[in-house]
């Protein structure tokens, strides 16, 4: 997290970033003895690659850090987020601006924020990450209400299922809510039945811990109505349609979609954006038990839509079903929802691009050009109307899940469309939800993939004029 200071203290070491171009001036003003340094190390502003800098004493005097560049095809605005594994403790700053100017010192705060996140619940981490002091001209607040919200949704997702059921993660969203002083309901057990949310409550009614949705709304009410709908599948087992070991090694991951959500949702409070923010989570563990939902089984929805059972495993998009059913009727301006869904978005895109699907074009090039920005990256895909029919039922109106194998991600959202009518515009994002290996800003575990993106989105709509 950046560390505020009104000055830079005699302390706190300066980080240059150098490219090519810029790579002789900053030399030719560094300490001699530094200098000396960096010649006989043969360093090259290479993207990503630093060396430390000795003083003539031998103490640390600066790191030069080198970035692409410029013209380069790609130049991720958090690659200064490396930094915050390979630094010693201790306070830096930054000494001059990367690529980009004023925008660009914001993104590299944020990339050295995000990157010095630790998970420690379980097992004590290294050293404190190294300490960046705010550049003068970014803002403090905007960094850190991200790097909170990202750091949040971590911790949810990097918990495992012991810890983090349906009854932690309810605690976790309820407790945000008060933080920021928003209004909750939750409707747990066979109170899902009553209020008619039967999908919710046929997914998770096996696990030891009741299926409930969880309902935020903070804002004032005349605002424009943005809402938010995440997946909370604590575990997923895949139902009697049992996953093999292997598949269910992440499944902790499989409540990602709400997690999202809720950092998100803490940016958007954090913020005071002029909006009506709803959050709706349906949380539940798909388990296996006598009362398990079987294959074959049809269920109402909240929409009144029969749903045939073709495949338990299919679970995410039943619950996201009555809760989007739910937010659609209020109408809203914006209506995203959030899930770790089908292992056919990553067969397409592979884990680091998140697969969108929305009936807004203008929408779609706006979520697009903002996560190419900001390195938050997503695609968008068809809804493909022609394989709507696939998902027609023979004696429901219709199944869960297409009798063939393709297209698995573009027929899970199809499915999610039956559900929304009313929403003045729509997008569903198909995340991964997880980093296997670490990258600038982007700590190996658990991810909110699409929080920054929509909260930038957001921002510029909404931000008081």
């Amino acid at each position: 997290m950046p560390k505020r200071r009104n000055a830079p203290p005699p302390s706190a070491t300066p980080i240059w970033f150098v490219t090519a171009q810029t790579w002789p001036g900053v030399r030719a003003a560094l300490p001699a003895a530094a200098a000396a340094f960096a010649s006989a190390c043969a360093f090259e502003p290479a993207a990503g690659k630093h060396l430390l800098l000795p003083s003539a004493e031998g103490a640390l005097c600066g790191i030069l850090f080198g970035l692409e560049a410029e013209g380069a095809r790609f130049t991720d605005p958090l690659l200064a987020g490396r930094l915050a594994s390979l630094l010693p403790e201790g306070d830096y700053r930054f000494a001059n601006a990367p690529l980009g100017g004023a925008p660009g010192l914001e993104a590299a705060a944020l990339g050295f924020a995000l990157s010095a996140y630790r998970f420690g619940r379980y097992k004590k981490t290294r050293a404190a990450p190294p300490r960046l002091l705010t550049p003068a001209g970014v803002d403090a607040k905007r960094v850190a209400r991200q790097a909170r919200g990202l750091a949040l949704a971590r911790d949810l997702v990097n918990t495992p299922a012991n810890d983090m059921g349906p009854s932690a993660l309810e605690k976790a969203a309820l407790a945000l809510a008060r933080a920021h002083g928003a209004k909750t309901k939750v409707i747990r057990g066979g109170a899902l039945l009553k209020q008619n949310l039967p999908l919710i409550h046929a997914v998770g009614r096996a696990a030891s811990q009741a299926p409930r949705l969880v309902d935020i709304v903070w804002g004032k009410p005349g605002a424009p109505k943005v809402t938010l709908v995440g997946k909370g599948v604590c575990f997923d087992t895949g139902g009697l349609d049992i996953k093999p070991s292997s598949a269910m090694l992440l499944m902790k991951k499989d409540m990602a979609g709400a997690a999202a959500a809720l950092a998100l949702a803490h940016m958007i409070m954090d913020a005071m954006l002029p909006v009506r923010l709803r959050v709706l989570l349906p949380i539940v563990e798909n388990s296996i038990a006598g009362n398990a939902f079987r294959p074959g089984d049809i269920y109402p929805s909240r929409k009144g839509l029969t749903v045939e059972i073709g495949n338990t495993d299919a679970e995410g998009r039943l619950v996201l079903a009555d809760a989007l059913a739910l937010a659609d009727e209020e109408a809203p301006e914006l209506l995203f929802d959030f899930a770790t869904l089908t292992g056919a978005a990553r067969v397409a895109l592979g884990p680091e691009i998140a697969p969108f699907y929305t009936m807004d074009d203008g929408l779609a090039l706006e979520l697009a050009k903002t996560g190419m920005a900001l390195n938050d990256p997503v695609w968008r895909l068809p809804l493909w109307d022609p394989y709507d029919a696939w998902l027609d039922g023979k004696i429901s109106a219709l199944n869960n899940v297409a009798s063939g194998p393709f297209a698995g991600s573009i027929v899970a959202a199809l499915f999610l469309r039956r559900f929304v009518e009313k929403a003045k515009a729509w997008a569903h994002f198909d995340i991964y939800g997880w980093n296997a290996a670490a990258r600038p800003g982007k700590p190996e575990g658990g991810d909110a993939q699409t929080a920054r993106l929509l909260y930038d989105v957001l921002e510029r709509r909404f931000k008081r004029r």
